[in-house]
């Protein structure tokens, strides 16, 4: 199995983990759990690949990978106290499946030839748009978006030039890929940790303010 192929596969087992944990949050039947959890494993990626006109699309061409998620469910179903007791530990999973996808979808930019700026956005799009459907199908605001919200975006495109300059620099693909995985990650949890954030734009608020007055 290619690295890449192992890091996709990492990032659907992470994310779907944190689909099944928003969703059992949210009191969501099995039906629910399930989808939340497809649409936080293979969103980013869906969206990446009919962006670059990939075919199949990644999860369809492997097809293993929505079974996974299924008994990933599954098994939440059966043992709800243990998926309830990891819920405070939502933001590893959280981190660590953004991370994985994010130089999973920069890579494979990369490898269609984008320029390198849109091969970290695809990054970050694979790593963050996944999050942002499971939260709206939680009825949520996504939190990505959010003042006040911890970095998230920032930290993925932070990662994904990471991986992108340190490969562009001759540093080997695998350990140019596990630096952009943890830059991603470990700064997405200490942003959570020590609440990093841009904070709202308030000069765009005052104008707003002024026009309605």
């Amino acid at each position: 199995m290619a690295p890449i192929e192992i890091i996709e596969l990492m990032a659907v087992v992470t994310a779907s983990i944190y689909g099944i944990l928003l969703a059992a949050r949210s009191g969501l039947d099995m039906t629910g759990l399930f989808a939340v959890a497809f649409a936080a494993a293979f969103g980013g990626g869906t969206l990446r690949d009919l962006c670059l006109d990939r075919q199949p699309l990644f999860w369809v061409g492997n097809s293993h990978y929505p079974v996974i998620v299924f008994f990933l469910s599954l098994f939440s179903i059966v043992v709800p106290k243990l998926v309830l007791r990891m819920e405070r530990y939502l933001v590893v999973p959280d981190a660590l499946g953004m991370g994985l996808f994010v130089i999973a979808g920069a890579a494979i930019a990369h490898d269609a030839e984008t320029t390198l700026f849109l091969a970290a956005l695809f990054g970050v799009m694979t790593g963050a748009f996944g999050g942002v459907v499971a939260d709206i199908m939680c009825a949520r605001v996504p939190t990505t978006f959010k003042p006040g919200t911890p970095l998230n975006l920032t930290c993925c495109f932070v990662g994904a030039w990471a991986f992108l300059l340190s490969y562009h620099w001759n540093l080997p693909r695998p350990w140019a890929m596990t630096l952009g995985v943890t830059v991603v990650t470990v700064m997405r949890i200490l942003a959570v940790r020590f609440h990093w954030t841009l904070g709202p734009l308030n000069r765009f608020s005052g104008l707003i303010a002024e026009e309605k007055d």
